[in-house]
């Protein structure tokens, strides 16, 4: 008998080894929910959970999603982007068109067209449109293809399309009637079609041209008078809160100071929120539109794998680090080194959040006060990292064995 189990009883024995398994079983299934997400439309991400890290390390933690705040999503450029390199994944994964997906993503680039067999008799319907204060191109008639042709990025406006179909109007006669209605129709079909943006057009118009979000600069309108003023748009004053918040953060010492920071947090968020869910819906539409594109066959390949970054590599160490170790410490497998694993692992965890005193409190159910149902599953494995677990109940007694045996036969 081992001289270990002279010290220990066999119930502490039996207990320890329990409490070894059920750990392990702990964090096996957390583990393993988390891989069984990815093939979903919402894959886990510890993501949020780091952007609001608390404490001594919150920046660090914060810093390892790669944005934070959420600032990306706010440019046009890292958007844009971000997308271009979504579409090329996309297109590999399913072996879809992509030129479907262009067409998606940035519009028709032959333009928005309708038949048309003929212009009434004598018109030209490019001088037409010229007078009506069309941009120039922005319509056209083709008498080879005999259709009408909305250019696939300046569109029709709205107020294009009126001035244009009064003008046609204006030119009308009893004679050419039904040519004339032919042409007023045709106009308001292909202007349908074109008033329809592009999933980048409907980007650039929400990060670009909404002057309440990105502000203005209104100009002096003589010379001497004031000067410029400058407006300020909603992701400035969104910028400004961060700014604003971190400047509170850094000297926030007593709970009526954390309390005023969590309303200040609670603006920040709303905003944010405001800002960002925005873009976040038409990227979701944009990737539900992609998908419409697909046979079910394609569908059938799973959903795009996500772009490699610094979060989903985190990610992937996580929800791996959390099935490896908990699967060893459930067969007793190299447990002390599972049990250090698994002890470092839950105290990244732990400090991501630590509840200790004079650190902003979590909303929670609970209420802790530096020690936390984290903390103690972690010194729980810390503690068996101490005992030989393995070698009471599990592989790691049959490696010992097997050690011992062949040191027997070589000394023999």
């Amino acid at each position: 008998m081992p001289s270990d189990l002279r010290r220990i009883s066999w119930l502490a024995v039996a207990l320890l080894v329990v409490l070894r398994i059920s750990i392990g079983w702990h964090l096996f299934y957390e583990g393993l929910w988390k891989l069984s997400t990815r093939n979903t439309a919402s894959p886990w991400t510890a993501e949020g959970y780091l952007k609001n890290a608390t404490g001594p390390l919150r920046t660090t933690f914060r810093k390892m999603t790669g944005d934070p705040n959420d600032l990306k999503w706010l440019d046009y450029d890292t958007m844009s982007a971000k997308w271009d390199a979504w579409r090329g994944r996309f297109v590999a994964h399913y072996g879809a068109d992509e030129k479907q997906l262009n067409r998606l993503l940035d519009g028709p680039d032959a333009g928005f067209s309708v038949p048309l067999a003929e212009l009434p008799s004598g018109m030209d319907f490019n001088e037409v449109a010229k007078g009506a204060g069309v941009v120039k191109d922005a319509i056209k008639y083709d008498s080879k293809s005999k259709k009408l042709i909305v250019d696939g990025k300046l569109h029709l406006l709205p107020t294009e399309q009126a001035k244009l179909l009064d003008a046609v109007n204006q030119l009308k006669t009893p004679e050419l009637e039904a040519q004339f209605n032919a042409l007023s129709k045709a106009i308001n079909d292909v202007a349908k079609q074109s008033s329809k943006l592009s999933f980048r057009e409907r980007l650039a118009a929400m990060l670009k041209g909404d002057p309440e979000r990105v502000g203005i600069v209104q100009k002096a309108k003589k010379e001497g008078d004031a000067d410029q003023v400058v407006v300020v748009g909603e992701v400035k004053y969104y910028k400004d809160l961060i700014d604003r918040y971190e400047t509170n953060y850094e000297k926030a010492k007593t709970k009526f100071q954390w309390d005023h920071l969590e309303r200040q947090w609670s603006d920040l968020q709303k905003t944010r929120r405001n800002l960002v869910g925005p873009v976040q819906a038409l990227e979701k539409d944009l990737f539900e539109e992609a998908n419409k594109l697909l046979s079910t066959e394609q569908l059938a390949a799973g959903p795009v794998p996500p772009a490699v970054t610094e979060m989903s590599q985190i990610n992937a160490r996580t929800m791996w680090g959390l099935t490896i170790f908990g699967f060893l410490l459930m067969i007793g497998l190299f447990t002390r080194l599972s049990s250090l694993g698994g002890a470092a692992l839950l105290m990244l965890f732990y400090m991501a959040m630590p509840p200790w005193p004079g650190v902003q409190e979590i909303p929670s159910i609970e209420h802790n006060l530096i020690v936390n149902k984290v903390l103690v599953e972690a010194l729980a494995l810390l503690a068996l990292a101490s005992l030989p677990t393995g070698k009471w109940f599990g592989l790691d007694a049959a490696i010992s064995a097997l050690l011992l045996r062949r040191k027997v036969a070589e000394k023999s």
